[in-house]
C-alpha cells in the first residue's frame, strides 16, 4: 500500500461527502474473470473546491454544482497500480434524464485518449500521482441544465473493462461564460440579478417603496426544489425525453418555469386570489421570501400554496431562474395596463359620481404590476431581440397555458408585437391607452382618450443599491413623443392584421380627436394649457402624509382658463381598490358648486375621516379619489382622480452588535399597534437569508397604540450583505414590515 493511498484514506475517514468509495459495476470482459487491470477504488469530486469557482459554494459546499462551459476537476484514486497513459484509457459518460440519448444530447460520451469520436464534452489530465489521477472536465455552454448522473470505464491493456458509477452533479446556466446564451457581459449586474437575494419595489406613482424579500435562491434544497418543478411541468408529463433536450435552452426553461409557478393548469406552485378572503390560507401581503412558498410546495406534494398575488408569483419566479443560474430581474410597473380584448384601448366606466362600475369592468389599470425580466441570447428572433425579456407568470394569459413570455424589451418598445412570444399582452401593460365613459341614463358618454397614463416609473432594484432604478424608457417611448404614437400605430396594425395602414391612421386620428393630447380631462395630472374643448381643469392635492389611522385632507382644485364665468357642479366621491383596479363599495360622497371668473382658481377643501373610511380599507389600502366635473352651459365634463396608499408606521430592526459567521447575533424587532383600538392574533415573521431560518412569534393580543420591543437570537451562517425582513400581522392588518441590511463577516 502506498503511502499516497495511506493519507487517502485518511482523509476519507476524516469525513465529507466529497469522497465515495467505489464497487465495479460490471466486468465488460464477462464474469469471472480476474480483474489485474486498473481499478478505481476512490473519488473526489471536489465539491467545495469546484463550487467556489462556479459560484454555486451558497448553495453547497458537500455537493458537487457546476455551470456549464466551464471546467471543473475531479480525483480518481486507483486500488492496485497508477495510470499509464499509452495503457490505460478512462472513458466517461455523463446521462441526463429519464432517456438518455446521444442524439438529443442528454447523453455524453468522452475519454482521455480522444478515441471514442469527436464529443462537445472535454476532460484532460491535470496531475497523476502514484495511486491517483486528477482530470478536469468541461461541458459545453449549451447543453440541458439539470441533474447528472457520471459513469466511468476503464480500458486496460492487463484487465478487463470495468464500469464505475462515480456519482451525480448538478448543472446550471452560466452568466459567467460567453458561450453560453444567458451571458451578461458586467460583473456588477452578474452580482445582482444572480447572487443577490433580497428586495423589489411596488406601490403607485404616488407612492413607491421598497418591498423586503428574501429570494432565497441559495438556501438549503432550494435548487432540488427547483428541479422538481421542472419535472412535475405539463412539458415533461407529455413528453420527458424532448423536454430534457431541450432544458439547454434559456427560452425553453424560462417557458417551463412561468406556468409552473401558478396553478392554473398543472400542478404549479402559487394559487392566485384576489378575493380579499384568504381565511383558508396566508393572504399575499403576508408572505415575506420564496423560500417558505417553494418549502411548502414541496413538503405538500406539490399542492398550490395559498395564496399569491403578482409580486409574490414574480418573487418566486426570481428565486426560481437566479437558482438556475439566470440573470433575472423584478420590475413594478406602475399604472399597469390589461388589455383582454387585444385592441390596446382599456374602457373603463364611471357612474355621474365619478364611481367605476364593477359591472362593465373587463380591462383594468392596475395600481401597479410585479413581472419579471430575464437576461437570454434570442436566437429565434430577428437580431437585436436578444437581452433584457419579460417574463410574468401571474396567470393573466393562456394560449393554452398560463404564461407570458419571454418577450423581447426591445421588441416591446419598438411595437413588433408579432414575434415569439407574447409581446403583445407585454406591450399592452405599458403602452395601452385609456377610455373614460360615462354611463348615465342607460347610454354610453365618452368623457376622455388619455394616452399617458399607462406604463409609469417602471421600476427595479439598483445594481448594488437599494435604491429604485427607473427603466421606463427600455420599455417606451417617452409619452406624448411622436416615436411613442407611431410605435403604438405599428402595433396596432401588426394586431389588427385584417386593416389597412391607412384605416387605422383614420380611426386613431379621429379617436384622438375627442380631446387634445394634454387635455386638463385627463386622467393623469392634468394640463393647465387652455383648450378649445374642455377650459375647466380639475386636480387634487393631499393636504397631509397619507398616514394610517389620520383623517385625510385634500382641497380640489379648480381652474377656468377661459375668458367666460363658469358655473360647475363636481360630484366627489371616495372608494378602496385592489391593486389590480378592482373597486369596493363607495364610502364617501360629496357634491361642491363652484362659480369661476375668466382665469381664476378656487380650492374646495374636503375631509374624509378615519372612522368614516377605516371599515372599507382593503389590505392593498389604496383609496381612489374621484372628482366629475360639469357646466351649466356646456355638455362637456371633466373628470380628475387620485391614488392614495396609506401607509402604516413600519417595523424597526436593530443588530445588536457586530454580525459575524458562526457567532451569536442579537436581532432587536421594534413594532407597534397603529390603531385606536385593540388588536389580536398578532403574530411577527422574521426571516433572512444567511441569518434566519424563517422565524415566526406568536404575540398574541396588542393594546391600541402599543409599541413593543422583541430581541431574538441568531447565528449568521453566510458572509457579505445580507437582509433581515419582518412582518407583523394581527386580526385587523396583515401587512405591518419591516427591514434592516447587515453585514455579516468573517471571523479570525
Amino acid at each position: 500500500m502506498t503511502q499516497e493511498w495511506i493519507e487517502t484514506e485518511k482523509k476519507m475517514a476524516s469525513g465529507g461527502q466529497d469522497w465515495t468509495r467505489l464497487h465495479n459495476l460490471a466486468l465488460l470482459s464477462g464474469p469471472g474473470c480476474p480483474v489485474t487491470g486498473l481499478e478505481v477504488a476512490l473519488i473526489n469530486l471536489q465539491s467545495s473546491w469546484n463550487n467556489a469557482r462556479h459560484h454555486t459554494e451558497e448553495i453547497s459546499s458537500d455537493h458537487l454544482l457546476v455551470c456549464r462551459g466551464q471546467a471543473f476537476n475531479i480525483t480518481l484514486y486507483f486500488r492496485n497500480q497508477a495510470f499509464q497513459p499509452g495503457l490505460d484509457n478512462i472513458i466517461f459518460l455523463a446521462e441526463t434524464g429519464p432517456l438518455p440519448n446521444l442524439a438529443k444530447r442528454t447523453q455524453a460520451v468522452f475519454s482521455l485518449a480522444g478515441h471514442h469520436g469527436p464529443s462537445p464534452w472535454i476532460t484532460s489530465l491535470e496531475t497523476t500521482g502514484a495511486t491517483s489521477l486528477e482530470v478536469s472536465l468541461c461541458t459545453p455552454p449549451m447543453v440541458a441544465v439539470g441533474q447528472y448522473l457520471l459513469n466511468v470505464h476503464i480500458e486496460s491493456l492487463q484487465g478487463p473493462v470495468t464500469a464505475y458509477q462515480l456519482g451525480e452533479f448538478i448543472l446550471l446556466f452560466n452568466p459567467w461564460c460567453s458561450g453560453d446564451a444567458v451571458y451578461l457581459d458586467s460583473e456588477p449586474q452578474r452580482q445582482e440579478y444572480v447572487v443577490n437575494d433580497y428586495g423589489f419595489y411596488q406601490g403607485n406613482k404616488n407612492w413607491i417603496c421598497p418591498c423586503p424579500w428574501n429570494y432565497g435562491q441559495f438556501e438549503e434544497n432550494i435548487i432540488d426544489i427547483c428541479l422538481e418543478l421542472l419535472d412535475k411541468s405539463l412539458n415533461f408529463q407529455i413528453d420527458p425525453a424532448t423536454d430534457y433536450a431541450l432544458r439547454g435552452s434559456p427560452v425553453h426553461v424560462s417557458r417551463v418555469v412561468c406556468p409552473m409557478i401558478n396553478s392554473n393548469d398543472d400542478r404549479g406552485v402559487l394559487s392566485g386570489d384576489w378575493s380579499e378572503n384568504y381565511s383558508d390560507g396566508i393572504s399575499p401581503v403576508e408572505w415575506t421570501g420564496s423560500v417558505a412558498v417553494l418549502k411548502q410546495w414541496h413538503a405538500t406534494g406539490c399542492q398550490p400554496v395559498c395564496y399569491g398575488q403578482c409580486w409574490v408569483f414574480a418573487a418566486v419566479m426570481c428565486t426560481v431562474m437566479r437558482c438556475l443560474g439566470i440573470s433575472t430581474r423584478v420590475i413594478t410597473n406602475v399604472d399597469s395596463g390589461h388589455d383582454t380584448d387585444g385592441n390596446l384601448i382599456i374602457d373603463e366606466y364611471y357612474d355621474n359620481t365619478g364611481r367605476i362600475l364593477e359591472s362593465k369592468k373587463e380591462d383594468s389599470v392596475w395600481n401597479f404590476h410585479v413581472c419579471n425580466e430575464c437576461w437570454m441570447a434570442r436566437n429565434d428572433l430577428p437580431p437585436r431581440y436578444g437581452g433584457w425579456q419579460v417574463l410574468d407568470a401571474t396567470p393573466q394569459v393562456s394560449n393554452s397555458l398560463y404564461c407570458c413570455g419571454p418577450a423581447s424589451v426591445r421588441a416591446i418598445k419598438e411595437g413588433e408585437v408579432d414575434l415569439n412570444y407574447d409581446p403583445g399582452f407585454a406591450f399592452s401593460m405599458v403602452n395601452a391607452d385609456c377610455m373614460a365613459w360615462l354611463v348615465a341614463g342607460g347610454k354610453e358618454q365618452k368623457l376622455h382618450l388619455d394616452t399617458n397614463s399607462v406604463g409609469n416609473f417602471i421600476s427595479t432594484k439598483s445594481i448594488q443599491s437599494d435604491e429604485r432604478d427607473d427603466v421606463t424608457e427600455n420599455c417606451e417611448y417617452g409619452e406624448g413623443s411622436l416615436q411613442e404614437r407611431q410605435v403604438f400605430l405599428k402595433a396596432l396594425q401588426k394586431l389588427k392584421p385584417g386593416r389597412s395602414q391607412g384605416s387605422l391612421q383614420t380611426e386613431s386620428q379621429t379617436s384622438r380627436s375627442m380631446l387634445p393630447r394634454d387635455s386638463p380631462g385627463s386622467l393623469a395630472t392634468p394640463s393647465l394649457r387652455p383648450s378649445d374643448v374642455v377650459q375647466v381643469s380639475l386636480k387634487f392635492q393631499l393636504l397631509d402624509p397619507p398616514n394610517m389611522c389620520r383623517d385625510i385632507r385634500f382641497v380640489l382644485l379648480a381652474l377656468n382658463m377661459s375668458p367666460q364665468f363658469k358655473d360647475l357642479k363636481v360630484n366627489l366621491s371616495a372608494q378602496s381598490l385592489l391593486h389590480d383596479g378592482s373597486p369596493l363599495p363607495l364610502f364617501w360622497q360629496d357634491t361642491a358648486f363652484i362659480t369661476l371668473s375668466p382665469e381664476e382658481a378656487k380650492t374646495y377643501p374636503c375631509k374624509i375621516p378615519y372612522s368614516q373610511y377605516g371599515q372599507y380599507l382593503s389590505t392593498d389600502k389604496l383609496i381612489r379619489i374621484s372628482a366629475l366635473g360639469e357646466e351649466k352651459s356646456s355638455p362637456e365634463k371633466t373628470m380628475v382622480n387620485k391614488i392614495t396608499t396609506l401607509a402604516y408606521p413600519s417595523i424597526m430592526i436593530n443588530a445588536l452588535g457586530a454580525a459575524i459567521v458562526n457567532r451569536p447575533l442579537s436581532i432587536q424587532v421594534i413594532f407597534s399597534n397603529p390603531l385606536s383600538e385593540q388588536v389580536e392574533d398578532c403574530a411577527l415573521t422574521v426571516e433572512g437569508s444567511g441569518l434566519f431560518r424563517r422565524h415566526r412569534v406568536l404575540i398574541g393580543v396588542l393594546k391600541p397604540h402599543h409599541r413593543a420591543s422583541l430581541t431574538l437570537e441568531t447565528v449568521p451562517f453566510k458572509s457579505g450583505q445580507r437582509q433581515i425582513q419582518a412582518n407583523l400581522r394581527s386580526n385587523k392588518f396583515k401587512d405591518i414590515k419591516g427591514y434592516r441590511n447587515v453585514q455579516v463577516d468573517f471571523g479570525l
